[in-house]
């Protein structure tokens, strides 16, 4: 492996702890309707659990009310029990073939809740990029044992992964504070 090769792949596998980190931050629910909320929510249907955008089209009715379509009439009763039923606190209702699911407003102590939350997937964010960086510096050093690199290409190389590291660091900082204030916004 190159220095190149472990550079490249070490910045893809910290864009994919970032990416994960934004798919977190988006099941954090705050007050206003997001449809990726019932992502994980999951319906029987014909007796196997799948995802609740496998059996409705999810869509924002406004800011905060969600709508649920289910693609077949019966699954209806199904989908309200699984929305129910999860851990999300939400309550829908059912008006003819479409499923309304109001967003309740959140209490100033739940908003508190959430913001830890939020800055705990922020910190196993940060965790998983110093990892990433850790394992770079690691290959790097087994290069240099190899003597396939000299000690001046393996410190600069370690200087341009910490500059990677402080770059993704910064931007799960960011998305962080950008969550916290989304969530702490009434």
């Amino acid at each position: 492996m190159t220095i190149a090769e472990i550079r490249t792949t070490t910045e893809s596998r910290m864009l994919k702890s970032i990416e994960a980190l934004k798919t977190d931050l988006a099941k954090v629910r705050t007050g206003r309707a997001h449809t990726g909320i019932l992502d994980h929510v999951q319906v029987d249907y014909y007796g196997s659990m799948v995802p609740i955008t496998q059996v409705a089209n999810v869509g924002l009715l406004d800011a905060r009310t969600l709508s649920v379509q289910p693609w077949e009439k019966k699954l209806l009763s199904a989908i309200e029990k699984a929305i129910r039923e999860s851990d999300l606190g939400l309550n829908p209702a059912a008006q003819g073939d479409l499923l309304r699911v109001p967003m309740p407003a959140l209490t100033e102590e739940r908003r508190r809740d959430l913001a830890k939350v939020v800055k705990g997937e922020g910190e196993d964010a940060r965790v998983a990029v110093r990892n990433l960086r850790r394992d770079a510096n690691q290959h790097l050093k087994e290069l240099l044992k190899k003597k396939e690199i000299s000690e001046d290409e393996e410190r600069r190389a370690q200087d341009d992964i910490q500059k990677l590291t402080d770059r993704f660091v910064a931007d799960v900082d960011r998305l962080v504070a950008e969550k916290e204030k989304e969530i702490l916004t009434v």
